[in-house]
């Protein structure tokens, strides 16, 4: 399959790109550093760098790239979880803002089947809450399938020598179930040791 992984050069998105190819699919990386494009490489991606809140632009790289699946590993997290209050509204608009982006993108590419990141533990009331919830609700609309993933732990994670409270999931096995997820019926899988 052609799979356009939003997200790639990501924690998670590290992890999945090698295994996707491996299995002998197609992977567009996109990114928007143009910095990551060597990396994406490496791991077997063709890097695409597009910005998720350019629409334009991202209708028309997804249109090009043709894909059979749009997966959405988007975050906007910072690497020390001490400013992670500081994110937050920037996480939320990617969740929505972002997501819906690339629904549209999907939708005008001949809607794909689509697979987008959520959590799966509740959220405190407030927009990251409300974010999760509308991002879940938009996939699932579109008949597509939500990977609802515990906290990750691991190497490159907030958690890279404890393992966190349930629910949570090793970035390994985390990437290893995303890929079997791209076979799911539509509705939600949750993705926990």
């Amino acid at each position: 399959m052609r799979i356009f992984l939003a997200g790639a050069s990501g924690v998670i998105g590290q992890r999945i790109v090698p295994l996707l190819v491996q299995a002998g699919h197609v992977v567009g990386g996109m990114t928007r550093s143009e910095s990551k494009t060597a990396l994406l490489k490496e791991l077997g991606a063709e890097p695409i760098v597009c910005d998720v809140f350019d629409r334009d632009a991202l209708v028309r790289t997804v249109k090009e790239f043709r894909p059979d699946v749009v997966l959405n590993e988007l975050t906007d997290l910072p690497d020390d979880l001490a400013d992670i209050a500081h994110h937050t509204p920037l996480n939320a608009r990617i969740r929505t803002e972002g997501n819906q982006n690339l629904i549209e993108a999907a939708r005008q590419s001949g809607s794909p089947k689509l697979l987008a990141q959520t959590v799966a533990w509740q959220l405190p009331a407030g927009p990251d809450a409300d974010a999760v919830a509308e991002l879940e609700k938009s996939v699932l609309a579109e008949g597509g399938v939500v990977l609802s993933y515990g906290q990750f732990y691991g190497p490159g994670t907030y958690n890279p020598e404890n393992v966190p409270a349930e629910p949570r999931v090793s970035l390994d096995r985390a990437a290893e179930l995303t890929v079997k997820a791209l076979d799911a019926p539509a509705g939600v899988v949750l993705i926990t040791d």
